[in-house]
């Protein structure tokens, strides 16, 4: 069996240990397909976080009541990829200068976030959206992308997970 698996170039090793991340920026199926398809990444799951409702619906979510926004959990392998790698590609994926927008989708629920798992994580995402402010990559524009300590997730209705996978199409960025 060993033989047999050194000599495959598409085995990946199991992950010894997945840790977890969130993302906010607009519509959850462009962000989720995006991340499901970066080296390293486990899993990324569409959801809804940062609000007041408990189990909240994606109609309850639309309402702009809730307080919730599009989120993607992501699980990922530290050994395969790093939480600043994340962090890259979060900020290629949308435009974290526009508030509550995304495109032509509007409403809180729309938001810029990343809500952190950890202290290291807060830290980092803060540390890179200053490297990016000073970067002028966005111009004059500032960057409203907030960053919180993760509050319970909550995953989207079954029809949302792996939208993009099961029905073709994808978002631009």
């Amino acid at each position: 069996m060993a033989a047999e698996q050194e000599q495959r170039t598409d085995w990946t090793p199991p992950a010894t240990s997945a840790e977890v991340a969130y993302f906010a920026g607009g519509c959850f199926w462009g962000i989720e397909d995006a991340f499901a398809h970066l080296p390293g990444v486990i899993d990324a799951v569409s959801g809804y976080q940062g609000g007041h409702t408990e189990a909240p619906t994606y109609q309850d979510v639309c309402s702009g009541r809730t307080g919730h926004a599009e989120t993607v959990k992501v699980r990922f392998d530290p050994g395969r990829t790093s939480y600043r790698a994340l962090l890259e590609a979060f900020f290629k994926m949308h435009n974290p200068t526009t508030r509550n927008r995304q495109g032509p989708d509007v409403g809180t629920q729309y938001r810029s976030a990343i809500f952190a798992a950890s202290t290291a994580q807060a830290e980092a995402a803060r540390a890179y959206i200053a490297e990016l402010e000073a970067s002028g990559r966005f111009g004059e524009r500032p960057i409203v992308t907030r960053v919180l300590p993760a509050p319970t997730f909550y995953p989207a209705e079954d029809y949302h997970q792996d939208y993009h996978a099961r029905h073709g199409g994808a978002c631009r960025f």
